[in-house]
């Protein structure tokens, strides 16, 4: 019969074809290529100097801070912006103590503060305290620090213990925020506490009025800065409609102090709350902005009778 066909011979099963050879060889030097640089790359950055890799942490650390207060002043603008909603309270009036030339203050002075009070028919209503707080910017760039302001100040006021106050006096701003607000400042570490001072003292009551005297000493010392006082007409919360009345107060309380003889007088700077975006309606928002004044004179006071000296 016809001889059968010739079989192809068996390819062996451990060859492969000369252009699959090829193939898998670039691959695998292609990937051996690629772990080689991937590796080097990896020790490159093990080795890099260690003071590049500390410039590089403070930058990223200077972002973050950059970002916080970015986000925190956002906060600021929207909160300005929004409507004020604040309850109204009776109208108060901040005054600070300025002592005569080349005098200071002192706890005599207070005593005497107190009895002329307590001539006026004042009772004895228990002690208060606010707490009113600089606060300076956290920056590891000390020429960033011109770009945050310098008067940001912090106020806690008795009436009003689950609230806080923020005083911007350069940008005219001032905002309402719950008392947590002081705990997440210091989580965030974006501002920082650079002093607080203490107001406290005795509260009255003359008739329609609340006083209050107290000195002014930081957080940390006895030692007095100053003399404030607050007289609050309970009645009227409107600021106009109860001017005159506080007037008349204020008249009758310098006529009292003047038969002591005491070396200095009370002082009422009444700021322009309207810069603030405040109403004639009084509110809480009002006492901040007034601290926020009274702080100013005090400062103001005490370096007067620095350069005298």
């Amino acid at each position: 019969g016809p001889n059968p066909p010739k079989s192809r011979p068996a390819r062996p099963t451990t060859a492969a074809p000369p252009h699959r050879n090829h193939r898998t060889a670039a691959i695998a030097a292609t990937r051996r290529l690629k772990l080689k640089i991937r590796s080097k790359q990896i020790s490159n950055l093990v080795e890099l100097p260690e003071h590049i890799v500390c410039k590089k942490q403070e930058a990223w650390l200077e972002l973050q801070h950059l970002l916080i207060n970015i986000y925190i002043w956002l906060l600021f603008a929207f909160y300005c912006n929004w409507p004020k909603i604040s309850f109204t309270m009776p109208v108060k009036w901040v005054l600070h103590w300025h002592p005569n030339a080349g005098a200071t203050v002192n706890t005599q002075i207070m005593n005497e503060i107190s009895q002329c009070i307590e001539s006026l028919n004042g009772v004895k209503e228990g002690r208060w305290k606010s707490v009113l707080t600089f606060y300076k910017p956290i920056t590891r760039d000390q020429s960033m620090t011109a770009e945050f302001p310098r008067d940001f100040l912090g106020l806690a006021i008795p009436e009003q213990p689950d609230k806080y106050y923020f005083i911007v006096r350069g940008q005219r701003i001032v905002l309402e925020a719950d008392s947590t607000i002081q705990t997440i400042m210091e989580k965030l570490q974006s501002y920082k506490s650079r002093v607080s001072l203490n107001f406290e003292g005795v509260q009255y009551r003359v008739g329609d009025f609340q006083v209050r005297v107290g000195k002014v000493a930081p957080s940390h010392s006895e030692t007095m800065r100053g003399i404030v006082m607050e007289v609050e007409y309970l009645p009227i919360s409107s600021i106009e409609k109860s001017r005159q009345i506080l007037e008349d107060f204020f008249d009758i309380w310098k006529d009292t102090l003047s038969k002591r003889s005491l070396p200095g007088q009370f002082l009422h700077i009444e700021p322009n709350f309207g810069d603030y975006g405040l109403s004639d309606q009084y509110t809480s928002q009002h006492t901040a902005v007034q601290y926020a004044t009274v702080m100013a004179q005090l400062i103001a006071t005490v370096q007067s009778a620095q350069v005298r000296t």
